[in-house]
């Protein structure tokens, strides 16, 4: 193929999938029809069944560490789950990312796998629209001392854990003390997460090419606490009051536990994400048809 820029090509799956073994043969065939060096991620190699194994023998098997340092673009397929955890890990090596979806429409997996026949060319060939993708860093400092320190493309959000009662915690921003919260907790969400669980807790739709992100309390006591966006250059801290069971969490994937007096502090990744689209995608055409907004009223 001429003027082909994507030669080394990593599938990542959903693991646990009963129809990976098909999808990935399929798309591996595809992309090898292409003169593409094609590497299975090793975990979603596993789920393949053994009497299939042997449809990949022309494949490499490599760990997400390999991936990062060799593949020219990693194709998911998977739902947005699967997406979100290979953004954190490759977000480093500014590996491309193209999501495929697995019959649901999903915000990040948004390609349909039917239409990768047609599209191969333009996809090797660089004829893709590239979208960069803020991610948000936070730290766990105990006692003065980073203890956890990690990225989400969705959204941090710190919350009361197993506990009914309200949970108390300062917010600052760039240093300057805004409030003191007393609530369910508080979502730090990425314009990519707005349509996750910020969306559920009344937080704004925000279009990933926007460079800020949202704070969404979560049940606020005080109800004048609304949902407020800050530009992507902002440090955010959160002083937890000395509170059981309060925990933070990334992407809603990795959960830690915060001690009485733990500070965390939130920022953008100094990387983004890139992610490829066809020519046609449309990120409020995925909004509309994921929200039904086309839907008309019927009498």
């Amino acid at each position: 193929m001429e003027n082909q820029i994507y030669k080394n090509v990593a599938l990542i799956g959903k693991y646990k999938s009963p129809n990976i073994s098909k999808e990935l043969s399929d798309l591996a065939n595809l992309l090898q029809e292409h003169n593409c060096n094609v590497q299975i991620e090793s975990q979603t190699a596993e789920n393949i069944a053994d009497a299939e194994k042997s449809q990949f023998k022309n494949c490499d098997i490599s760990n997400i560490q390999q991936i990062a340092e060799t593949a020219d673009l990693a194709i998911v397929l998977g739902g947005d789950g699967t997406m979100l955890g290979t953004a954190r890990h490759l977000v480093n090596f500014q590996v491309p990312l193209l999501g495929v979806n697995q019959g649901r429409l999903g915000f990040l997996t948004d390609l349909d796998k039917e239409k990768l026949p047609e599209l191969m060319s333009d996809l090797l060939s660089g004829n893709f629209i590239s979208e960069n993708r803020l991610l948000l860093q936070g730290e766990i400092c105990r006692n003065g001392a980073a203890i956890v320190k990690n990225l989400a493309l969705n959204d941090i959000v710190i919350d009361k854990g197993s506990t009914g009662r309200l949970i108390e915690f300062e917010l600052f921003i760039d240093g300057e003390f805004i409030s003191e919260q007393h609530g369910d907790g508080l979502i730090v969400s990425t314009p990519t997460g707005s349509t996750a669980y910020s969306l559920s807790a009344g937080g704004p739709i925000m279009h990933p090419s926007l460079n800020g992100f949202a704070l969404i309390p979560l049940c606020p006591h005080t109800l004048t606490h609304r949902p407020l966006v800050v530009a992507d250059s902002a440090k955010i801290e959160l002083q937890v009051s000395p509170i059981n069971d309060v925990q933070l969490h990334f992407d809603g994937q990795m959960t830690f536990a915060l001690h009485g007096g733990d500070r965390i502090k939130i920022q953008s990744f100094e990387k983004h994400i890139t992610f490829l689209h066809p020519k046609t995608y449309s990120y409020f055409s995925t909004v509309r048809n994921k929200f039904h907004w086309a839907e008309r009223i019927t009498k």
